[in-house]
């Protein structure tokens, strides 16, 4: 299927990596032209020459923390008028809630709430005024089902959710949509870390934790960067107009609920 997306302009976030990368994937093989970003230099011109290389992508890549006013200004300053915008961050740490401080819940909203609220007012108005946008914010399945031990990324992400159901009902009727997709079980370094953590509190190793993880999936495995990139580039192609403020799960069925 042609996307329709051929000749676009998106700014993928923490895109050196993971889920992100693997949606930079998706779009460079569409024809779009990318502006990446993550805060670590190396290993996002690495991603970006691979992109070039493997798509003949039109790529640029700015390392800045995106968390600050200052490194929003700089990926902005790269790409001020994107038609797509994958907003994606690296969740906060695991733990109890009373070993968080103020500090720790703010980092947490920052870079999970604040962060993609603030990039997606500065590009919204001029997706609206060109009549396409494509937003897409990477959350979490946490979000449907809370995690205990991830009480940050559960309150953080969950409130960029709420503002996110009100804002793409007012943006629709432009041809600009905003949804998320809530990943469960990827094969990503969050994933195995999350593993190292439960394998310290409950006396297993890492190894164990993860087969337990795997084998009660109902897939039984764990998702792909690869498919995970396709979900988010049909998310944003020009047939997924109608798709306006949806959480798609992709946990390879391990959220219970019939909604």
């Amino acid at each position: 299927m042609d996307l329709g997306l051929k000749g676009r302009k998106a700014i993928v976030c923490a895109a050196s990596k993971g889920l992100g990368k693997g949606c930079a994937e998706a779009l460079a093989a569409e024809g779009v032209a990318l502006t990446i970003n993550a805060r670590g230099a190396e290993a996002l011109e690495a991603t970006a020459a691979e992109l070039r290389a493997k798509f003949g992508a039109n790529v640029t890549a700015v390392a800045a923390d995106v968390t600050t006013a200052e490194g929003r200004a700089k990926l902005l300053a790269a790409c001020p008028d994107p038609d797509i915008l994958i907003n994606n961050a690296g969740g906060p740490p695991p733990g109890d809630f009373r070993e968080w401080d103020e500090a720790a819940w703010h980092k947490a909203l920052d870079a999970n709430m604040i962060a993609p609220i603030m990039l997606i007012k500065a590009t919204v108005d001029g997706m609206i005024a060109r009549k396409f946008g494509r937003i897409v914010n990477i959350t979490s399945a946490a979000v449907k089902l809370p995690i205990p031990q991830l009480g940050l990324s559960n309150g953080a992400r969950t409130g960029l959710t709420g503002f996110v159901a009100g804002l793409s009902r007012q943006v629709a009727k432009h041809n600009v949509t905003i949804n998320a997709l809530l990943p469960g079980p990827f094969e990503t370094d969050r994933l195995r870390s999350t593993f190292a953590a439960a394998a310290k509190t409950g006396g297993q190793s890492v190894e164990q934790v993860r087969e337990a993880r795997r084998k009660a999936n109902p897939a039984e495995r764990f998702g792909t960067a690869e498919e995970f990139g396709a979900a988010c580039a049909f998310l944003c192609s020009a047939q997924a107009g109608f798709i306006v403020g949806q959480n798609l799960v992709l946990d390879g069925g391990a959220y219970p609920g019939t909604l």
